[in-house]
């Protein structure tokens, strides 16, 4: 497919477009068949989003008792903060298993991950091979030098709207795949990325 597009007059940008895409597809495949479609994995999402839900409730909830707190006679005031400290105390809760749940969704996706990444370092090889040296596409704008470094990067001459293969692959890879997962709807919860419940998630305030 690489030579017959290499052909074309913008083929070698057409291959590494083509390539990119056909990657992102098995990538998804991969991870469709080693995660998305487990019990293990919906259980965890539809647990994510559940308490994304509540949470998302009880702070409602929280800020319009508190307008209305705020209107209350002094007498009131240590009903009110004992409800008040109750409240918070269940919403720690739930944010805990929100983010317990978002860990356990991020390690669950490790085994695939290590799987797809050996199919892009795979595939990168053949296309470093295919247009090492080559330009494969012109940018319509001279890059920063930062960005230019890997635009740039392996190419004789010093257009710098010349575009190497790597920079054009790295683009290709997160805009293809990315769109893929929002539209096969494998695309990870939001409430996850909120909850910060990564493998190495940061360490809460409220704890001394």
């Amino acid at each position: 497919m690489a030579s017959a597009l290499s052909s074309l007059r913008y083929g070698d940008s057409l291959s590494v477009v083509a390539i990119s895409g056909a990657t992102a597809v098995l990538c998804e495949a991969i991870s469709w068949l080693l995660i998305y479609r487990t019990a293990t994995y919906n259980s965890l999402r539809a647990t994510i989003e559940r308490h994304s839900r509540k949470l998302d409730a009880m702070k409602a909830g929280s800020s319009s008792s508190s307008s209305s707190g705020g209107a209350a006679s002094g007498s009131s005031q240590p009903a009110g903060s004992s409800s008040s400290s109750s409240r918070a105390k269940k919403m720690d809760r739930v944010e805990t298993s929100l983010k317990d749940a978002a860990r356990e969704l991020s390690l669950a996706k490790l085994k695939s991950g290590a799987v797809v990444a050996a199919v892009l370092f795979v595939v990168f090889g053949l296309l470093n091979s295919l247009f090492e040296g080559r330009t494969v596409a012109k940018l319509p704008f001279a890059p920063v030098p930062l960005v230019q470094r890997m635009s740039h990067r392996g190419i004789p001459g010093n257009d710098p709207t010349d575009c190497s293969m790597v920079f054009l692959y790295f683009l290709c890879s997160i805009s293809i795949r990315t769109n893929l997962q929002k539209l096969l709807g494998f695309a990870p919860p939001r409430a996850a990325a909120a909850a910060g419940g990564g493998l190495f998630p940061m360490p809460d305030p409220k704890v001394n």
